[in-house]
């Protein structure tokens, strides 16, 4: 039974990142200019549409890095 224990822990810790990005997704899709930032691509084709968020994913990943860095800096 103790096995048991193990992989509720692991549910329960999944259950929680899985909460929390659900809440950052959220809020960030209320940032203004996040998401269509000059150099996202759009491509229009009668009823089809392709969005590529080329420069935002760049940002993104910027931020993230230096968070990271920062974080793993003070230690």
């Amino acid at each position: 039974m103790a096995g048991l224990g193990a992989v509720a822990k692991l549910l329960m810790v999944a259950g929680v990142v899985l909460l929390v990005s659900g809440a950052l997704l959220y809020l960030l899709g209320r940032v203004p200019y996040l998401g269509r930032l000059p150099g996202d691509l759009t491509y229009h084709r009668g009823g089809f549409t392709l969005y590529f968020p080329l420069v935002t994913g760049l940002v993104l990943s910027l931020l993230l890095t230096l968070v990271l860095n920062l974080l793993s800096w003070r230690r």
